[in-house]
């Protein structure tokens, strides 16, 4: 017969607790009473041969040897080794053939895996720190795969209007216009504008997978107007607003998820035991878990309950903290400049620094070590050290606020009395900022995020050219007319001063951007666009080049 190797790791088994017994083997109260006569008795190491004999063939507690124990406790014993498989999974079946035995070794045993389905919170204790010496803690113990990381299905052509309509289709639009005609009144206080921000947020986690580290951290859009979820940051650059929790790319800067705060009524997955701010961050990273990535909090967020959840789920996790979270350590109260505690329970690490004020810290990737940040005290000249922890989230924590800030120098909003149309330009400029980014990491072309929205606009304008008026006067020169029409060449029209010598300034010559401008006089035009020439080769550049 072979042991069935454990499917999941349990500590101890308790009497209490219900005994599943297969059907051909003993009877449960049987095997209650032989495992009560190894808790009362000295243990010792037994063999494979001496358990079979115990549990399926003897009738007699006097059939196996064992010294008697002046103790009447087993909290302090632990089972025999060969008997752990035993303790973890009593139940017992004779005849399997999956499980492959080594007379020498003994039975196999299956190393323990993440049980499916939904985990459990486990609450962290106070009383489970101790002072950190040369920790390192163990990490979420998957390797995070980066060959699968990017864009997702790039255009073929990665130009500034394919990489836009990625998030934004002409289908897409279409879909929120119709849904957005026929919205219902509903309590939700998003429904003018829940379809819009659907399409996008969608769009956005089909057309990128993330790298490694994540970020997630709060944005404000500014609204000053009335509104029942308008909130106040003191901290952010517009104080009033419209709060977002953004899940950000640390490396590309991509937004990758965002979630808008209404109140009681956010649409985010309450996980019991965490609060709002943990169910905030599993809601984020619902699509991320279990595959190692690395995710950066500020104090909001952070607590040991939270990152000890993610490290079951196969996520580390690193932030500041507050010191009054529930289970975190005790540290000592005052400290010199510069002087640092760790402290660690296992699997977290908590950091207490002194700097110009208290720096506090939990993660669950980063070792209790000291680490030169690249600059020197002006007092002493020697190298600055800060703890690991710090200098790694210096570096990839402000993902979110870079965003805020990128969007804010040309941003498309203008004001408005109605917030959801202002919510719907501040998606657009997201939207844009995610085309920027997917643009620079598919061409090799380099440029600012102000010339990239100007090229984009054009490119839009050229795609889908809206048919004007006529309102008298001249003809706009830059209508994509002037490429696609038939023009011919005419002399300039003589006017009463200069007669039959009447000349025009070339309007190629004054405005190109391919050679040295030049004021040149012409007698030639184009008269269908009403624009003076000069016959070579500035006629014919400008009705075949988009940008002469």
């Amino acid at each position: 017969m072979g042991l069935r190797a454990p499917l999941t790791c349990t500590h101890h088994l308790s009497l209490n607790t219900s005994i599943r017994v297969s059907e051909n083997s003993i009877s449960e109260l049987e095997y209650r009473r032989r495992i009560n006569m190894f808790t009362n008795s000295r243990r010792r190491e037994l063999t494979d041969e001496e358990i079979r004999e115990i549990f399926f063939n003897s009738d007699d507690e006097g059939d196996y040897n064992t010294e008697s124990s002046g103790s009447d406790s087993d909290s302090q014993e632990r089972l025999p080794p060969n008997l752990v498989s035993l303790e973890r999974n009593p139940e017992l079946r004779e005849g399997d053939d999956d499980v492959e035995e080594n007379p020498e070794e003994g039975p196999s045993v299956v190393p323990c895996s993440r049980p499916e389905g939904p985990v459990p919170v486990e609450e962290v204790r106070s009383s489970d720190w101790r002072t950190a010496v040369d920790f390192t803690p163990p990490g979420p113990g998957i390797e995070f795969d980066s060959s699968i990381s990017g864009v997702q299905n790039p255009p073929e052509t990665p130009t500034a209007v394919n990489c836009f309509k990625m998030f934004l289709s002409v289908e897409t639009v279409g879909e929120i216009v119709e849904e957005t005609n026929r919205y219902a009144n509903t309590r939700d206080p998003l429904n003018k504008i829940r379809n819009v921000f659907n399409a996008l947020t969608s769009a956005f986690k089909r057309s990128f997978i993330p790298y490694k580290d994540l970020c997630v951290d709060e944005s404000l859009m500014l609204w000053k107007g009335r509104l029942g979820f308008r909130q106040y940051i003191p901290s952010k650059r517009h104080r009033f607003g419209i709060k977002f929790f953004v899940l950000c790319d640390v490396v590309t800067g991509y937004v990758q998820d965002m979630v808008i705060y209404t109140g009681a009524t956010t649409s985010i997955e309450s996980v019991e035991g965490l609060g709002v701010s943990g169910s905030v961050v599993m809601t984020l990273l619902a699509p991320h878990l279990g595959k190692g990535h690395v995710l950066y909090v500020d104090n909001w967020y952070s607590s040991p309950t939270l990152f000890q959840h993610l490290l079951h789920q196969g996520t580390g996790a690193c932030g500041t903290v507050r010191l009054n979270r529930r289970g975190m350590p005790t540290f000592p109260k005052k400290m010199k400049r510069g002087e640092v505690t760790f402290r660690e329970n296992g699997t977290q690490l908590a950091v207490k620094w002194q700097d110009k004020r208290d720096v506090n810290f939990l993660t669950t990737v980063h070792p209790s070590s000291m680490a030169q940040s690249g600059r020197l005290d002006h007092f002493t000249g020697e190298p600055k050290v800060k703890p690991a922890c710090v200098l790694d989230y210096n570096k990839k924590m402000g993902a979110v606020d870079r965003a805020d800030m990128i969007t804010s120098f040309v941003d498309c909003a203008r004001k408005s009395t109605k917030w959801y149309k202002k919510l719907f330009f501040h998606l657009l400029d997201t939207a844009v900022l995610n085309a920027y980014t997917v643009h620079r990491k598919l061409s090799e072309e380099r440029m600012p995020y102000k010339d990239f929205r100007l090229k984009l606009v054009k490119e839009l304008i050229q795609e889908h050219p809206l048919p004007r008026r006529s309102t008298g006067g001249r003809p706009c020169i830059n209508t994509p007319l002037r490429l696609t029409g038939r023009h011919f060449p005419s002399f300039v029209p003589p006017t009463e001063a200069q007669g039959q010598s009447t000349r025009r300034h070339c309007r190629v010559c004054l405005y190109t951007t391919r050679r040295k401008r030049e004021r040149k006089l012409t007698r030639y035009m184009c008269s269908s666009c009403d624009t003076a020439l000069c016959p070579a080769p500035c006629f014919e550049e400008f009705h075949t080049l988009k940008n002469y």
